[in-house]
């Protein structure tokens, strides 16, 4: 009886110590995602998460959404209580440009493999740079990226006989090329090509490669520390387009953003839209009468550059090791299985940093997407991660509207660059 006893007694402790060791491999993490497509609807992130606890049930992902308009003050309001989620995920000018800069980041180092290097660089080599901070360190692992682009009335260029000044297949036109479409239109009796908003920094990205591609202009320069619209080249490109205003060829408003020129070119009042990419093109697939052609913006060597969206996840360092691999789990699965990985970019509505993730959208509901695919070798560099980028946007339709309201340009740029560079 001792000896049953006594191994009754064995067995139960070798339960206990095995409940105790169960309970100590559960791991729980919070997610904050912005509203990224899809990763801002719960009905698809707990798919995704369903999808992950499949392969990892020990580690449980609480999940809280955020949005554009207070986002930024939750996370900082996080940050000084020293409540910050385990893993983030947004773009490079906030994870790598600000938390990360300021010291806030796990170094992913770890998930940056060869083969993810090779595979991301090999679809844009932006992508990998802008994850990395100055300090050289990778505070963001990627998922998806987007280029955005223009996008013309295809039936009223046609009708002028203005079609004849683009590259069709490649969706390129040159400076020269603009100038004389845009004044076909206008001898066809088109009241309104395009507006050139500045009412708001609402798709201000539009506007800056509209005026920087003109003339191949840098926004920034290479380490992106400065600035640097007041280049020749960025003088000439906002110069061409205030001549253009005043030539009829184009149009300015200072009291509309992207939104209300969307709107416009949507109901068939402007024939040219400058924030157009995939997900906009779905969303007034039903409302336009008319066939929204993407095109890239015009630049005097054919050759754009296009300004781009990159978002990923960074993980905030809350000094617990367990909780941050259990978060570089969660990341790798969303963003490297073969499977999950596709699924969790298609989510987004946007296009994989993968090479080898190829065309995710061809035979979907979101079939129409992969028109944009063909864009993506245009992406130019992400010079959002450049300082003082909220001031910076702000600043960019301030100058739009001294130019447009009679100010010189170099004067106007002046006041720019003094406002948005590090003194």
């Amino acid at each position: 009886m001792k000896k049953i006893a006594a191994l009754i007694l064995a067995a139960a402790l070798l339960l206990s110590i095995a409940g105790l060791a169960m309970a100590q491999e559960q791991v729980s993490i919070t997610l904050w995602t912005y509203p990224i497509g899809g990763w801002g609807k719960a009905e698809q992130v707990d798919q995704i998460v369903a999808a992950f606890n499949a392969v990892e049930p020990n580690i449980q992902v609480k999940v809280e959404y955020l949005d554009y308009s207070s986002g930024d003050d939750q996370v900082t309001s996080a940050i000084e209580a020293g409540t910050t989620p385990d893993i983030i995920m947004e773009g490079p000018e906030r994870l790598v440009s600000n938390w990360g800069a300021k010291g806030k980041m796990v170094d992913l180092q770890d998930l940056w493999t060869e083969e993810a290097l090779a595979d991301i660089s090999a679809n844009s080599p932006a992508v990998v740079a802008a994850s990395r901070g100055a300090d050289g360190v990778f505070y963001e692992y990627p998922l998806c990226m987007t280029t955005h682009t223009m996008a013309i009335n295809y039936e009223v260029f046609e009708k002028a006989n203005a079609l004849q000044y683009l590259d069709l297949d490649k969706r390129t036109w040159t400076t020269e090329n603009f100038q004389k479409a845009m004044q076909a239109l206008k001898d066809d009796g088109v009241e309104v090509t395009g507006i050139v908003y500045c009412g708001g920094q609402g798709g201000d990205q539009g506007t800056r490669a509209l005026a920087a591609n003109l003339y191949s202009a840098s926004f920034t320069n290479e380490d992106h520390t400065r600035y640097t619209m007041d280049s020749e080249q960025g003088i000439k490109g906002l110069q061409l387009l205030v001549d253009m205003v005043k030539e009829g060829l184009l149009e300015s408003d200072a009291g509309i953003a992207a939104a209300d020129e969307l709107q416009l070119f949507a109901n068939g009042t402007a024939q040219m839209t400058w924030a157009w990419n995939a997900s906009n093109a779905a969303n007034y697939a039903a409302s336009v009468a008319f066939t929204p052609f993407a095109m890239t913006f015009p630049s005097d060597d054919g050759v754009p550059e296009l300004a781009g969206g990159i978002w990923g996840f960074g993980i905030f360092d809350n000094q617990d090791e367990a909780r941050v691999e259990a978060a570089k789990k969660f990341i790798r699965f969303v963003s490297d299985d073969p499977v999950q990985g596709p699924a969790s970019v298609f989510a987004t509505g946007f296009f994989p940093v993968r090479a080898s993730f190829g065309d995710i959208y061809t035979g979907t509901e979101k079939d129409s997407f992969k028109e944009f695919l063909q864009f993506m070798p245009y992406m130019g560099d992400y010079y959002n991660v450049a300082p003082n980028w909220a001031v910076q946007r702000t600043e960019w339709w301030n100058l739009l509207q001294r130019i447009f309201a009679g100010e010189a340009v170099e004067t106007a740029v002046a006041t720019y660059i003094s406002k948005v560079n590090p003194q």
